[in-house]
């Protein structure tokens, strides 16, 4: 870790709601007011982070709530998509790639854009922070296995079965880097309700979520390096989403970048069928069927629990924005990675085929005009090229549950975890 002094922050944490100031810990979530739910958000005072790097997430350091810099951290790669427009009828389409491809000078370590966040939340933190409990469909629980591995910061992941497909590594990981599994049927919203009876743990702590200011401002860098290389803000911006959280935070950071007057760009956010419960509170059309949650390609997507009515959620920055929250299948974004992959060359994840399947929708449709300047956030790509350039190690899990259920589950995995913990605690201890 390098950087600025832990203790040193260059911003203010407001309430969206009350307008309550904080000074940040690294740690806080909620206004400790009586309100309706809302979002924390930063204001920065100026000053900045003088991380002395040039390029990369932290190059934007003056806008992330930080207090270290982890130097090389490479960021997004913006660059406009002559062809790929054309095939879907734009001609101002710019990529803002996340993932790997070492030709456009990508070079995201877990090839989504959840290392921007995690980075980000890890520089946020205290020097001597709890365990970070973070529950994941399988992306943001690789971005913080790596970054915490190579930073030495305790987590705790909690992950349903399909997701360690994803937690393959060049090496192995930290032991203070633990992977909890829940094996059987449990999904990525059993994850995050087991992992919110763990966060009350002693020593442990909830990263957060959408809730984390560092998650948000680190995904908000994507729209900071569209405006550097576009010169501006695009006049729309569009991104798969589960819960929200990336599209809020490139809101947040087009809101600070922003000249008086000028509009924000619209927000499109999309949704993989027949699992999109964005979608259908967007429409009021009500709650998604929880039992269509493994169906969706995107599995990534599928969080249960997103951010809609909270202050500061997706609600809000829809409505602010103009924007809209788009649908599109499984076969329709098979058939943009295949897309991208034929046009680009390079191999993009299943979400970002569901935002290139609906943005290519939009088009022909005409809810996006020909002459729009839009970005699309490829928020992850170059896993198969990773695969072929580099030996990568499976992680091994900490623990593997098997889930009984969502009604004894949650409460299950945490007890089973608090077991666990308290046995190492005494077995270290014995050591001394």
């Amino acid at each position: 870790m390098s950087g600025v002094r832990p203790g040193t922050r260059h911003y203010t944490v407001v309430c969206s709601s009350c307008e309550t100031r904080y000074e940040d810990d690294g740690l806080l979530l909620d206004c400790s007011r009586r309100h309706e739910p809302a979002f924390l958000r930063t204001e920065y005072d100026g000053s900045g982070t003088r991380s002395g790097e040039s390029h990369g997430l932290f190059r934007h350091a003056s806008l992330l709530p930080v207090v270290r810099v982890f130097p090389e951290t490479p960021g997004p790669v913006v660059h406009p998509a002559e062809r790929l427009g054309r095939r879907i009828g734009l001609d101002r389409l710019w990529i803002a790639f996340n993932g790997y491809w070492p030709e456009r000078g990508a070079q995201l370590p877990t090839c989504t854009f959840k290392d921007l966040e995690a980075y980000t939340v890890l520089g946020r933190l205290p020097a001597d922070p709890p365990v970070l409990v973070i529950p994941s469909a399988g992306n943001t629980a690789a971005a913080f296995a790596w970054a915490a591995t190579c930073h030495q910061v305790p987590c705790l992941l909690v992950v349903p079965a399909p997701a360690m497909e994803r937690m393959r590594f060049p090496a192995p990981l930290a032991p203070h880097v633990r992977i909890v599994v829940l094996d059987g049927t449990a999904t990525y919203s059993d994850a995050i309700a087991a992992a919110d009876l763990i966060s009350a743990l002693p020593g442990h702590h909830a990263e957060g979520g959408a809730r984390n200011v560092g998650r948000r401002d680190g995904l908000g860098t994507v729209m900071l390096a569209a405006a550097d290389a576009l010169g501006g803000l695009p006049e729309t911006y569009v991104q798969a989403v589960g819960s929200g959280t990336g599209a809020i935070g490139c809101h947040e950071a087009a809101r600070r970048l922003r000249s008086d007057g000028n509009a924000l760009p619209r927000l499109l956010m999309c949704q993989n069928a027949p699992f999109a419960p964005l979608h259908e509170a967007w429409r009021s059309a009500g709650p998604a069927p929880a039992e269509r949650e493994h169906e969706p390609l995107a599995r990534e997507l599928t969080n249960r629990r997103p951010p809609f009515t909270v202050r500061g959620g997706v609600r809000d920055v829809l409505t602010e924005s103009h924007g809209d929250v788009l649908c599109t299948d499984n076969l329709a974004a098979l058939d943009a990675m295949a897309l991208f992959e034929e046009v680009e060359g390079i191999d993009i994840e299943p979400g970002a085929g569901v935002a290139l399947a609906a943005l290519a929708q939009a088009a022909r449709d005409g809810r996006v005009r020909r002459d729009e300047l839009v970005l699309l956030n490829v928020t992850g790509g170059g896993r198969a090229r990773q695969a072929r350039d580099l030996a990568l190690i499976p992680a091994q899990p900490w623990l593997r549950v098997p889930w009984p259920g969502r009604d004894t589950g949650p409460r299950a995995v945490a007890e089973l975890v608090a077991e666990r913990s308290a046995g190492l605690a005494t077995a270290s201890e014995a050591a001394r």
